[in-house]
């Protein structure tokens, strides 16, 4: 049996929506004609934290415990989970600590300190920040909220998937960025619950693919590095939980390269007029990649946030959109 249904998700969806409105799904005519398909974006990126992943933070920290509460919670992020916990902690007056990387977006780190959060910086890359959190949950006594191995954390960003099927309730394809998976893991459940036929794909980058090695291959493949410009997917350890809610539920995994995940941000740019970070922007190249098997499908692409470090944004812009030429 899964550690999340879809009854869980159901259960989240009140709690969600005492903090967060829906997000719009719109279909851009733009992007369905380069396609060639109709094709949708669900704008997770109008969340009050600029994504997804603060549907996760609501429900988890609106269930915490008396004891939970007051000795506070920790978590480890590159930026939106950090975000996500800080918002969600703010408003249940619950005191948290985030760890990043060293050298993390400095927009994501900002934004969390803004939001009250206690933001230490601490290693290179995700995973030696997720050594400390854990190393800090021991020694204080916080509650340490994994950034993927949560059911209500999966619960809740499932709630997003939920939204999708109100809105259009026949998609054939979703396609789903992946850092550790909590975002796939969520779609998928609601997916197979309403309509199986509707396939669900998550997408990471060519240069971060620890969870699409592990999950192709049926056992854990760890990477020695992530190093790619789309903080939300450079994950070099796969997550224990959402990896086997993978292997159940998730139909497929696309890799995308840099410059597609550059040229897919330019292109929702020029579109939609909406910025979009790496992760953000990967749905849209997955779409690219495979869009001529999915010619005339229903699609629809999560755009996970809009929390770009801007400093990427020369590079976006030097790219230019998908099937520019020159």
């Amino acid at each position: 049996m899964l550690p999340v249904t879809y009854d869980d998700v159901l259960a989240a969806v009140p709690r969600i929506r005492k903090d967060l409105s829906p997000t719009p799904l719109l279909e851009w005519p733009g992007l369905s004609q380069l396609l060639g398909l109709r094709f949708f974006l669900k704008h997770e990126n109008h969340q009050p934290v600029g994504a997804f992943k603060v549907r996760g933070g609501v429900n988890l920290v609106s269930q915490l415990s008396a004891a939970e509460r007051q000795a506070g919670i920790v978590g480890s992020s590159t930026g939106n989970h950090g975000q996500s916990l800080a918002f969600a902690a703010q408003r249940h007056d619950v005191p948290c600590t985030i760890v990043v990387p060293a050298r993390n977006n400095p927009d994501k780190v900002r934004a969390m300190r803004q939001r009250g959060a206690t933001v230490i910086e601490h290693g290179r890359d995700f995973d030696e920040a997720r050594e400390e959190t854990e190393r800090l949950a021991k020694v204080e006594g916080y509650r340490y909220v994994h950034s993927a191995n949560e059911p209500l954390l999966i619960a809740g960003v499932g709630t997003m998937a939920h939204e999708i099927f109100e809105t259009l309730p026949a998609p054939d394809v979703i396609f789903v960025p992946i850092g550790l998976g909590s975002g796939v893991c969520g779609t998928a459940i609601v997916a197979k619950h309403l309509r199986p036929a509707t396939k669900v794909i998550g997408v990471q980058s060519e240069r971060a693919a620890a969870v699409a090695n592990s999950w192709q291959s049926g056992t854990i493949q760890s990477a020695p590095s992530a190093e790619t410009w789309a903080e939300g997917m450079a994950t070099r350890v796969p997550a224990t939980m959402t990896l086997e809610i993978m292997r159940q539920l998730m139909d497929d995994v696309v890799l995308v390269s840099e410059e597609e995940l550059r040229q897919a941000a330019f292109e929702i740019l020029r579109q939609t007029h909406n910025l979009a970070e790496g992760a953000g922007a990967a749905t849209l190249a997955a779409a690219w990649k495979l869009r001529e098997q999915l010619s005339q499908q229903t699609v629809v692409g999560v755009l996970s946030g809009g929390n770009l470090d801007l400093r990427e944004l020369p590079a976006i812009l030097a790219s230019g959109g998908l099937g520019d030429v020159g």
